[in-house]
């Protein structure tokens, strides 16, 4: 089976559903989204700077690298670079918590980074995928237009966030209320529709099996790995280094599915790559994060670690 030519099989309605899951995402993760957030950014912009650089710079290169050197197909490696162009997920201030992270500093990267992404993503994907020597002739094929990819971003997950920033202003315990309600509906949802896209495209996904679980793997501990070593090079301190490493590690996959089958017609190698992204970063995710709360507990009897020593949030001393 020639994984590059297999087009997975959706309804228009279930793309659909996909898309009503993604714009509700957006809203809830603005819903946890305060003015402050952006605020803090703005007085310590030196972690964002990182983060950015990380997200929106190294980590497609790094990508970009991977595919050159793991046994992957032309559709395959669109599918990893379409992964590390996506904003990052809203389960990274989950896994932050659970590891004893700066949780502050991640909800105000994850704030600022889904508006930038909005504009970034679309002309990353274009820019990132027509550089592959095999990759871009799949991406000539489909004749992606990025300014239409950016319409629909807009309409998907841009609208939806800016509603949600608007009900949090106006109505902020109302947003207080439903805010936990439609995050957790909205994530569940999209794993069920994640798990659901393998199920029904078992065949394939069994076809390559082998690599997919290697290369997702791999590409997703090189991208918690990248998190993690730029805010060791940037000097954060150890709560800001755990906020950074699943800034940078845990991507919104569930978007970049939702892409394949509105832009690229459901190619095969790209969905199941990032479908299974979308199960393993959480699976991933929440081993580190406990790992690295039970090793910081050890070291200091608490998970946060010492925290006279990171009052300043987004200064920290890298003890």
């Amino acid at each position: 089976m020639n994984i590059d030519e297999v087009v997975l099989n959706f309804t228009p309605g279930t793309l659909m559903i996909l898309n009503v899951v993604l714009g509700l995402i957006m809203f809830g993760i603005a819903l946890d989204t305060a003015p402050r957030d952006f605020r803090v950014v703005a007085k310590h912009p030196k972690p964002f700077v990182i983060a950015i650089l990380a997200q929106l710079l190294l980590l497609p290169i790094v990508t970009f690298a991977l595919t050159l050197v793991l046994p992957v197909t032309p559709s395959m490696a669109l599918g990893m670079l379409l992964v590390a162009c996506c904003p990052p997920g809203n389960i990274s201030q989950v896994l932050t918590h659970r590891s004893g992270g700066n949780v502050a500093l991640s909800v105000s990267l994850t704030a600022v980074g889904n508006l930038i992404y909005i504009v970034a993503m679309p002309l990353s994907i274009a820019f990132w995928g027509s550089l592959h020597p095999k990759a871009r002739t799949l991406l000539h094929a489909v004749e992606l237009n990025p300014w239409q990819m950016l319409l629909e971003i807009v309409l998907i997950i841009g609208l939806p966030f800016a509603v949600g920033l608007l009900l949090r202003a106006k109505a902020p315990r109302f947003a207080a209320k439903v805010q936990p309600v439609v995050r957790w509906f909205s994530l569940i949802a999209l794993l069920g529709f994640i798990i659901g896209a393998l199920v029904g495209n078992w065949a394939v996904f069994l076809s390559v099996l082998g690599t997919v679980l290697l290369v997702v793997a791999a590409h997703d501990a090189v991208a918690l790995g990248l998190g993690y070593g730029t805010a060791v090079l940037g000097g954060l301190g150890t709560r800001e280094r755990k906020a950074m490493t699943f800034e940078v590690g845990i991507r919104n996959a569930g978007l970049g599915l939702g892409l394949v089958f509105t832009f690229f017609g459901g190619l095969g190698g790209m969905a199941v790559v990032a479908g299974w992204w979308g199960v393993w970063d959480i699976i991933a995710g929440l081993i580190v994060a406990t790992l690295w709360a039970a090793h910081t507990r050890r070291r200091t009897g608490s998970a946060t670690g010492d925290a006279s020593r990171h009052a300043v949030a987004t200064t920290g001393d890298p003890s």
